[in-house]
């Protein structure tokens, strides 16, 4: 009867098809409905699996790509219009096109599916599982990579699937959602299977990949809540070094981490007498601070992660970078100039860095959201025991971007077999264990210091020694699996 409603009424597939997007954006923090995504994507392979014409699949695609961004990264007008100054009428507009570019990838696996569709159900959901897959990878490097509300993100812990997440990495996730969700309109036979991929998830969560290496550290993360529109004010700044110098007094520990440009100003021009009470703080505890700052060489300047202490001064700067955010792309400058974002013209620092030899450990820093990179992250191990991410997602308000990257936080910590620290400005700071689970988390949106022991890990997953080649390898085998016997459909 559906399919008969769906022949005769294209509006209504449009509309199934944006609904079961939105919905897509309960599976992903802070709703956690895990289980919800195959849900979701056994209802968009049978909209595809039963459209007429590739037209029809590439529509079908678009309506659930708008639905799902639109509602999932709504907090891109939240930074654009309440934080960048930007005028309603141009930040809403430039909000719903950034959405739509979103979009056109689960378009493009609607067109293609519908073109390459085969005949039988096995080849169609092999052939649907590997499209979703693809265009999720595509979107993590295409015009410099946004993957962000990636499917697989929904399977982090404590989703059985992300036992995957050591092998296959998070793009390989999306492929197994999608697979899942396409093997359910089989249900006598699919339900088993789906089952059966969920059973070996749980097992693979009990293999340990990494070890833990030495003994635990004593570590203190500082969310200064420093409101977003004071951030950069000169009158705010002495008041933010009080804040910072305050609460690392009161908190000691072996490695004290802050947010993503804590101290907004270059590190030449902190106060030397700010700089020699972090080192003395450090070193009481024979330890270091890590703190987000501002660096500079010549005419170009970092976005950078600075330690001080018992080690000597060690720099991180940012390499990849924001745009828009950090960096304004060829053409865009008129658009720039209608948002008032501080410090939005930085360079980008090399894409290989040493990882931080701080509090006796080495750890992998990275600012902002370079954590949704995964095959970024790994270019620091085996030799990083440690993650840290230094954020500020102030620009975003109270709004579902701290949860989710959280959630993303914690995937790369499943990803690699090493603990997370994140350090931000309002939410969400926590120490996330070496397996994705939180092991404390403060409130957002309030000033504090999360404490706590973290160890050190070493070893290497299978993702971080072959990155998404696994992933990718599997793809490309379930879509020639699926080509096989395909039918041409009309456009």
């Amino acid at each position: 009867m559906l399919k008969t409603i769906l022949a005769s009424h294209r509006a209504a597939r449009y509309a199934i098809a944006a609904t079961i997007g939105v919905a897509g954006v309960g599976c992903f923090a802070p709703f956690g409905l895990f289980w919800l995504a195959p849900l979701v994507w056994l209802v968009l392979f049978v909209l595809l699996r039963d459209a007429q014409t590739r037209r029809q699949g590439l529509l079908t695609g678009l309506a659930f790509g708008l639905g799902f961004f639109l509602t999932g990264v709504s907090w891109v007008y939240v930074s654009l219009s309440v934080f960048g100054s930007m005028p309603w009428w141009m930040a809403g507009p430039a909000a719903f096109l950034f959405c739509s570019v979103m979009a056109l990838f689960p378009m493009l696996a609607g067109y293609l599916f519908k073109r390459w569709q085969a005949a039988d159900f096995w080849r169609q959901a092999l052939l649907f599982a590997a499209l979703i897959g693809l265009a999720d990878w595509l979107k993590s490097w295409l015009f410099t990579g946004f993957p962000w509300l990636t499917v697989g993100y929904s399977q982090a812990y404590p989703s059985p699937l992300s036992g995957f997440a050591p092998l296959l990495g998070v793009h390989g996730l999306s492929l197994l959602v999608a697979l899942s969700g396409a093997l359910l309109a089989r249900w006598r036979v699919g339900v088993p299977l789906a089952a059966l991929l969920a059973l070996a998830g749980f097992g693979l969560q009990q293999v340990q990949w990494t070890s833990p290496l030495g003994e635990p550290i004593s570590v203190a993360l500082v969310q200064g809540n420093v409101p977003q529109e004071m951030k950069f004010r000169p009158e705010a700044f002495f008041h933010t070094l009080d804040l910072y110098r305050e609460l690392i007094t009161e908190n000691p520990a072996q490695l004290t981490v802050l947010p993503e440009t804590a101290i907004p100003v270059f590190i030449e021009q902190i106060p030397s007498d700010f700089i020699d009470t972090l080192k003395n703080l450090a070193r009481r505890q024979n330890g270091d601070i890590v703190f987000g700052t501002l660096t500079g060489v010549g005419d170009h300047y970092f976005n950078s992660a600075v330690s001080v202490g018992s080690s000597p001064l060690q720099v991180y700067s940012k390499s990849h970078l924001v745009p828009f955010g950090e960096f304004i792309p060829a053409g865009f400058a008129w658009f720039m100039a209608y948002a008032h974002i501080p410090m939005s013209s930085f360079s980008r620092g090399p894409e290989v860095q040493p990882p931080l030899a701080v509090a006796g450990r080495h750890v992998a820093a990275n600012i902002c959201y370079e954590d949704v990179f995964g095959e970024e992250i790994i270019r620091a191990l085996p030799s990083a025991g440690i993650l840290a991410n230094l954020s500020n997602t102030a620009w975003f308000g109270h709004s579902l971007a701290q949860p989710q990257h959280l959630q993303i936080a914690r995937m790369r910590a499943t990803e690699t077999g090493r603990p997370m620290l994140r350090a931000t400005n309002t939410g969400m700071t926590a120490i996330v264990e070496a397996d994705g689970r939180i092991q404390a988390v403060l409130e957002p949106f309030t000033t504090g210091v999360l404490k706590g022991e973290i160890r050190a890990y070493e070893g290497m997953t299978p993702f971080a020694r072959f990155g998404n080649w696994l992933a990718l390898g599997l793809a490309a085998s379930l879509l020639l699996l699926g080509l096989a016997g395909k039918r041409q459909h009309p456009g």
